[in-house]
């Protein structure tokens, strides 16, 4: 076992996903722990960041704005201490849900249409060029915080106003369905697919860590040329945002066959309800092994 120092894990926050990390984070912990690691819980809400002077790695298990959005990852450069996940720059793009696409757009990775929306919109527009049913999401915030889908003409403008209150950026984005799936990063190697069927009508907080009734595929149901087309091509879309160490990538199938990545997760959930560590463990890797693993690519710079 590589000699990884007093390491500390990062966890709870104040964004508005601190629930979801503080079980993330507990779990990571006790893995590490278990490892033999000197591993140590660490909440940045309640205690000064200078006090991480004091440890020799950091595992971010924090989730949402000032976790997973480049501002921790930024103090920690400054502090050079190694720490795991994407960089700075990666993390900031990768929480923008909006920036992600247009960066995926310009670099050919598909990607459903979307349009910027704003109170002075003109919302009827936006309606009839996405088409219905359509989703209004906040751009930085994960989670499904603040996400709506709008069925019914006139509906954008309360799905904005809603969105609005978790992020002044908002973003509308066409409707995609035939399925969604997500695909797990770890080094340079993507995970097995994992397809995610919620009963509720789309894959939202309560899905995703409420709900034990949520049905995770993996094997996914894809052929196995169309899954590695697809794994290849979330690598190119987890590089093209610059990012590093491990991650997600979340796509949606239409009902002809053809995908669509939604979004980068640069700090995905390492919950009971995880799809990463479901995905681990499809590969043969453990829960206790993905967590090693992930420190292992701690890194500064």
């Amino acid at each position: 076992m590589q000699d990884f120092g007093k390491v500390a894990v990062l966890l709870g926050g104040k964004s508005g996903e601190r629930e979801v990390s503080l079980k993330s984070g507990t779990a990571v912990l006790a893995a590490l722990q278990r490892q033999g690691v000197d591993a140590h819980a660490f909440d940045p809400a309640t205690r000064p960041l200078h006090d991480l002077e004091s440890f020799d790695t950091a595992m971010i298990s924090l989730h949402g704005r000032f976790g997973e959005d480049g501002a921790m990852q930024g103090a920690l450069e400054l502090l050079g201490i190694p720490y795991t996940g994407s960089g700075v720059m990666a993390s900031a793009i990768g929480m923008d849900k909006w920036r992600t696409k247009m960066m995926w757009s310009a670099a050919g990775v598909s990607t459903p249409a979307f349009e910027l929306v704003s109170a002075d919109s003109d919302f009827e527009a936006i309606e009839q060029r996405l088409g219905l049913p359509l989703f209004v999401k906040p751009a930085n915030e994960g989670s499904s915080i603040g996400i709506s889908k709008v069925k019914q003409t006139g509906g954008l403008k309360a799905a904005y106003e809603l969105a609005a209150k978790s992020d002044p950026l908002v973003i509308a984005e066409q409707f995609v369905g035939g399925g969604e799936y997500t695909v797990g990063i770890l080094g340079d190697q993507a995970l097995p697919i994992v397809r995610i069927v919620p009963k509720n009508e789309f894959y939202d907080f309560e899905a995703k860590y409420l709900r034990d009734d949520t049905e995770y595929r993996c094997p996914c149901g894809l052929s196995a040329e169309k899954e590695a087309q697809i794994q290849q091509e979330a690598l190119l879309a987890f590089n093209t945002i610059g990012c590093q160490g491990w991650g997600r990538v979340d796509f949606l199938m239409d009902e002809a066959g053809k995908h669509y990545f939604l979004e980068v997760n640069t700090s995905p959930g390492m919950t009971d309800h995880s799809l990463v560590p479901m995905a681990a463990k499809a590969a043969g890797i453990s829960f206790d092994e993905l967590v090693v693993s992930v420190l292992r690519l701690a890194h500064v710079g």
